[in-house]
């Protein structure tokens, strides 16, 4: 009996016997594990979102309301890290873990044992994260306060004595991420079912072996930085420390040669599910199936020579500020190209909306905006004017909210049913969409306005001109958070309805699991039938 096979047997016998808590700490069965990522990635969505609602709810008029600014500036940094790291990153990695191994035809991933490590490493760096928070809560010093990014040297030589914790906080993340990231690439080098060649495999699994290797080539920066933060605390060194010979700004470089390649890493997977999702509605094959390969593949290798696009505003050279100009110009091109293409699917389509369609489509729509408010940000003597301001705010919210959330909302309601085995509440699910959709606009369309006309981020007040746009940006906020609540009601429900049929998404039979490339011949003069 092979190595796959008795593997199998053993986590079928496995899941009769131990209940779910248990199995928790022992499974190797990589839809366990998805599981488990994406229970983790929601719980620290609503984490997150708590810190956000405490700043939406500061923010909703100018003066002191409801805390402090120090702890404003410890809400907006958790709320940054959490998100990113916490439930963005780990959600994405929960969806490879469901789906790639199915995609190609495997047993299983590769590692079982070390994606069963690569979870565990995240409650605990994330309960180190949150304690910070609670004993600032309680007292007992700030929690990180000095925004997601941790420039130097307000993190190193002002940074409370929480810092610590936070840095050791993201050396588990990233440890986790890297293992994480190899086990897809060993994965899909080495398990595709016979005749699923690279050319052949869904986009889902391309987008993510060209993730896990930015995340195998950035995550040990990140863990570069940390660490020379730790030696700048405590162990005498002066990496960004003028007073020593050190450079402040050279911890920038750092952070966002980690920083630009790592926003990728949040939107590529993105990419796959609405990849994934779009030609099923439309009952056609996704339109240009290579040249989505290559798009996906040059954003990743552009996504390296863009990194100081974050700093036009520390004196860079002339030549340096147009170099990074010209190259994140460029990135919108395979962005551009992407775009095109699902339109193109949709183009003539039998389109249907069933939820997981509409999250898709406002993916599209929505991240373009976040795509083209980006390419305004790239022109360098108007970055001057849009640097840290709400316009910024507005523009990655954009793309990670409208973006990369939706897309996760779009593949949760898509795979769902084979998750499952049952058909979860459409009417719920409706309601999820459409009050999500009216309340992100709400909350960041107007942001745009307050950041052109002046308002900058990461303050706790504001000046009086702005507050007609704070509140209903403040009202988008609580509107867009407890619309969540309403697909917590459909995870809670999901087992309770019907059972789903072998092809759920009826009339979408032969692209459900993959689309074949080359596409099969068809003019679409005429729709495809129906069944």
């Amino acid at each position: 009996m092979s190595h796959a096979a008795s593997h199998d047997t053993h986590d079928h016998h496995h899941h009769e016997l131990a209940p779910f808590w248990k199995r928790m700490f022992t499974t190797s069965n990589h839809k366990d594990i998805g599981s488990m990522y994406l229970m983790f990635a929601f719980a620290m969505l609503l984490t997150g979102g708590a810190a956000a609602m405490v700043i939406r709810a500061e923010l909703m008029y100018p003066g002191l309301q409801l805390v402090q600014p120090d702890f404003f500036n410890q809400m907006t940094t958790v709320h940054g890290l959490i998100m990113v790291f916490g439930a963005i990153m780990p959600a994405f990695t929960g969806f490879a873990n469901w789906m790639v191994p199915m995609m190609i035809g495997a047993p299983d991933m590769a590692l079982p044992r070390l994606n069963l490590f690569s979870f565990w490493l995240l409650p605990f760096a994330f309960a180190i994260l949150i304690a910070s928070v609670v004993m600032s809560i309680m007292g007992m010093g700030p929690a990180p306060n000095f925004g997601w990014t941790f420039y130097a040297p307000l993190s190193t030589t002002y940074g409370p004595p929480s810092t610590d914790l936070f840095i050791f906080s993201v050396h588990l993340m990233g440890i986790s991420s890297i293992l994480g990231a190899i086990n897809v690439v060993v994965t899909i080098f080495n398990l595709r079912a016979p005749g699923m060649t690279f050319m052949k495999m869904p986009l889902f699994v391309w987008t993510w072996l060209i993730t896990a290797f930015l995340l195998i080539a950035v995550m040990p920066v990140l863990a570069g930085a940390v660490t020379m933060m730790l030696t700048d605390r405590h162990f005498g060194t002066s990496f960004f420390d003028a007073a020593g010979g050190g450079d402040p700004v050279m911890f920038q470089h750092i952070f966002w040669f980690f920083g630009h390649p790592e926003v990728y890493i949040m939107i590529l997977p993105s990419f796959g599910i609405v990849s994934a999702v779009i030609p099923a509605f439309a009952r056609k094959p996704l339109f240009g199936y290579a040249s989505m390969v290559y798009a996906t593949a040059s954003i990743a290798l552009l996504s390296f020579v863009v990194w100081a696009h974050h700093m036009f505003t520390t004196g860079l050279p002339l030549a340096g500020s147009l170099f990074y100009m010209y190259m994140t110009m460029l990135i919108s091109v395979p962005t551009g190209v992407k775009v095109f293409n699902w339109v193109a699917t949709m183009w003539r389509g039998s389109m249907t909306f069933e939820v997981p369609m509409l999250f898709a489509i406002a993916f599209v729509v929505l991240f373009t905006i976040g795509g083209f408010s980006g390419l305004m940000l790239a022109i360098t003597p108007a970055d001057y004017q849009y640097q840290d301001a709400y316009f910024v705010v507005a523009h990655f919210h954009y793309v990670l909210v409208s973006g990369a959330l939706f897309s996760m909302f779009a593949g949760a309601y898509y795979w769902l049913p084979k998750w499952t085995g049952h058909m979860y509440n459409d009417t719920l699910a409706k309601w999820h969409f459409w009050n999500s959709l009216l309340s992100v606009n709400l909350l960041f369309f107007p942001m745009h306005f307050v950041g052109l006309a002046g308002m900058p981020r990461r303050y706790a007040d504001y000046s009086q001109q702005f507050a007609d746009l704070n509140f209903w940006i403040s009202i988008g906020g609580f509107w867009f958070g407890l619309s969540q609540l309403l697909f917590l009601a459909v995870l809670l429900t999901a087992k309770k309805g019907p059972k789903a049929e072998d092809k759920p998404w009826e009339g979408a039979e032969g692209l459900e699991w993959t689309v074949p490339s080359p596409a099969p011949y068809h003019t679409f003069e005429v729709p495809p039938v129906v069944k």
